[in-house]
């Protein structure tokens, strides 16, 4: 790859981070919440954490993460709104919408994030700067006003994403090619995007402690120090390099979890939400039309302790016979239990492979279960139902009602629902 064709000659990259998004998003649909400390949190529960603080919350020190008896402590007069994911999905729809009319969206890399590929005339700073002005007031006007926003402008997306970062609440950086490094160099290493606690320990290791160190090594010692060819990618995107995205590796597991709510940790309640999540695995392997041949079952109890129990299987994507895989694994784990109460828990597929594809032993493990034969069309059919009329309008069993809080849209950060009915 001739890689100086990708070099820092313009501007490649417009993105978008929008500021306390969850926050953001009950203030704008609760004009009461408007001027007031907000946050959200997972679960009705004092032991739980906020997951998002308005920038009213922030000024008193509540951060995501804070605990929100801390965060009461903190801040007299907070509102803690229970997490409304259905709601914040249908405005990350319609913000995606608005932004569209403006320039097309290349990558949505989370519920409050998006990335703009810049062409032509829109890669000229005086054009980009316009268009990003024109994108926060299309927001404000056909959106709401709630729904601020930080736009990052550069020639590579990782420094398009630094400069959203840069200026918070409702900023618009440019990190122009040919001012690099300036601003940068005023940046912490864990400022830029993808230096993480465990990278940053290891660049202080190899000497590096600041952002001049970082910037001035060779893209040969990055890729030492990063353990592979990434490091020498980081490199290049470091300094304004935008090549191409290398190709994603093929979907090697599915995992859902859950924090259990202190009213419900008991192990009955936790193996029916254990088997809820897996149920929702399975409809995410099917979709991406494969089976899976291991499973897994991970629990931490409220003491910190850790527990879990792994199974092989002939490669299914049956509700059923991974529900019984489920019921032998949490037979094992709670046997380790001892009456200890579950905080958390985590259900994994694993070993993937094309849906089909796995010959059928007359004796293997799905055959001693008895599976039906029409099971593959009964599972097609709840799916169906399900992406038409929404998440749970057909399940298996009944959900207690102990968990209908948290039954219903969820957001992955990396994967968000579409607007569901």
């Amino acid at each position: 790859m001739d890689v100086e064709a990708y070099g820092p000659t313009a501007l490649r990259w417009l993105f978008l981070d929008f500021n306390s998004y969850f926050a953001s998003v009950e203030q704008q649909e609760y004009p009461a919440l408007r001027g007031r400390p907000v946050v959200v949190a997972p679960a009705e529960s004092e032991a739980t954490s906020a997951i998002a603080a308005s920038a009213e919350a922030k000024r008193f020190g509540v951060r995501t993460g804070t605990r929100i008896y801390e965060a009461r402590r903190l801040c007299p007069g907070l509102v803690v709104r229970p997490a409304d994911h259905a709601l914040y999905v249908r405005y990350h729809h319609r913000l995606k919408a608005e932004i569209e009319r403006h320039i097309p969206i290349t990558q949505v890399c989370s519920v409050d994030e998006v990335a703009c590929a810049l062409m032509g005339g829109e890669r000229v700073e005086a054009r980009a700067l316009t268009l990003a002005r024109d994108i926060k007031a299309g927001i404000r006007a056909n959106v709401g006003e709630m729904l601020r926003s930080s736009i990052g402008l550069a020639p590579s997306k990782l420094l398009a994403k630094t400069a959203s970062d840069m200026e918070k609440p409702d900023g618009l950086t440019v990190l122009a090619p040919g001012s690099l490094p300036g601003r940068l160099l005023d940046l912490r290493l864990g400022d830029i995007s993808g230096i993480g606690s465990n990278m940053e320990r290891r660049l202080q290791a190899a000497g590096i402690h600041t952002l001049a160190a970082l910037w001035d090594l060779p893209a040969k010692q990055m890729r030492q120090i990063w353990g592979g060819v990434t490091g020498e990618r980081f490199w290049y995107a470091l300094h304004g390099y935008d090549l191409p995205e290398a190709a994603a590796g093929p979907m090697r597991s599915i995992s859902h979890g859950h924090v259990m709510a202190p009213a419900q940790r008991g192990a009955a309640d936790a193996r029916a939400m254990a088997r809820h999540l897996m149920v929702r695995a399975a409809g995410r392997l099917r979709s991406h039309g494969l089976e899976a041949g291991a499973l897994g079952l991970w629990l931490r109890t409220e003491q910190g302790e850790a527990l879990g129990q792994g199974l092989r299987l002939p490669r299914t994507g049956n509700s059923l016979l991974l529900l019984r895989g489920l019921d032998e694994l949490w037979a094992r784990v709670e046997g380790e239990l001892s009456g200890r109460r579950i905080k958390k828990l985590d259900v994994t597929l694993s070993d993937f492979a094309s849906a089909g594809t796995t010959p059928r032993d007359l004796f293997d493990w799905a055959t001693q279960q008895n599976a039906p034969k029409k099971d593959g069309a009964l599972f097609a059919a709840i799916d169906r139902l399900n992406a038409q009329f929404g998440k749970d309008t057909v399940r298996l069993g009944a959900v207690p009602d102990a968990h209908q809080a948290v039954v219903g849209t969820k957001i992955a950060f990396a994967h968000i629902p579409e607007i569901e009915g």
